[in-house]
């Protein structure tokens, strides 16, 4: 019998996220991206009260456990971490300690085929993180060439997307995610012996276009900073470069650490911008060499923390944000 996927999961840079949160007892924290439990555990563990969002019903079910066990300090919130702020004030929260956000695709969503994520093995070709609304194989049977290569070029940053996109039009109707991984690699002229698979590219772009996960990245942000104290620790970790792109940027830009103009953008004479709403904005931290043979998931992983000023939230999103 496997272990509970609880058990299996190993929680990424959890030592260094623990450490920039600094929990003390009695805090009250946001784990925007529950999954497997791993941080709520830690977080619990440390004497936090722990809101933990997750949007995948899965996630919410098996999350049962941990709750009994917690004594009323972990509260399962199913909904999305971008509407933090209004689902906490429903629950009585204004405002928190600490939010958390371990962006991207869970572990337990990957590991098993039958939900899509993945073509490490065969599965539906599904990827719904709130397994509601459009699957990818009903986007990709329906959508026309034009709007798939845009898709997997800009968040697959996948060069050969047009005749990716001019693949997968030509062989629908797909279903299987072993069918798109073989349309994928056929199309681009992969080899076997490659070590890279160019689906992950594909994968990747269809997953984050279906749930919308650079949107969710940039509205969790703003939401974030809603909810924090003065004092607040923001943490969030990012898988891949255009999720640490839009971190970094909503970072600088509320720290007040945007480039000032140049000729070609010049500042206006006495113009003022917002008032920074974080500060003491840490550099990136990545996985050591012990953490990565423990868990290969955290090679591609950055961590990046501030903390929140006492200044009004910015009203606006991060400028020049993909959405």
């Amino acid at each position: 019998m496997s272990a509970p996927v609880a058990q299996r999961h190993l929680p990424v840079l959890i030592g260094e996220v623990m450490d920039a949160l600094a929990i003390a007892p009695g805090e009250t924290h946001v784990d925007g991206t529950f999954g497997a439990g791993g941080y709520s555990r830690a977080m619990v563990a440390a004497g936090a009260i722990v809101y933990a969002f997750d949007r995948d019903p899965d996630a919410i079910a098996e999350g049962a456990p941990m709750v009994a066990e917690s004594g009323g300090r972990l509260i399962l919130v199913p909904d999305r971490f971008s509407r933090m702020d209004e689902a906490l004030a429903a629950r009585g929260v204004r405002a928190v300690d600490g939010v958390t956000l371990d962006i991207g695709v869970s572990s337990m969503q990957l590991d098993r085929a039958e939900r899509g994520f993945s073509f490490q093995a065969d599965g539906p070709l599904d990827m719904r993180m709130e397994q509601t609304g459009e699957s990818a194989a009903d986007w990709l049977n329906r959508a026309d060439e034009a709007e798939i290569a845009d898709v997997i070029y800009e968040l697959g940053e996948e060069p050969k997307a047009r005749r990716i996109a001019r693949a997968i039009v030509a062989a629908r109707p797909i279903a299987r995610t072993g069918e798109l991984a073989a349309i994928v690699r056929r199309a681009t002229g992969h080899k076997p012996h490659e070590k890279k698979d160019p689906a992950t590219r594909t994968f990747q772009a269809v997953r984050a276009h279906l749930n919308r996960e650079l949107g969710e990245l940039e509205d969790g942000l703003a939401a974030a900073e809603r909810v924090l104290k003065p004092g607040g620790r923001l943490a969030v970790v990012t898988f891949q470069s255009l999720e640490d792109r839009i971190v970094k940027r909503f970072l600088r830009q509320r720290s007040g650490a945007t480039p000032a103009g140049s000729r070609h953008r010049p500042d206006m004479p006495g113009a003022t911008g917002p008032v920074p709403s974080f500060e003491d904005v840490a550099k990136p931290v990545r996985a050591g060499a012990d953490e990565l043979a423990r868990n290969p998931r955290a090679r591609s992983a950055t961590l990046r923390v501030a903390r929140r000023t006492a200044s009004a939230p910015w009203s606006t999103p991060a400028e020049g944000s993909p959405s």
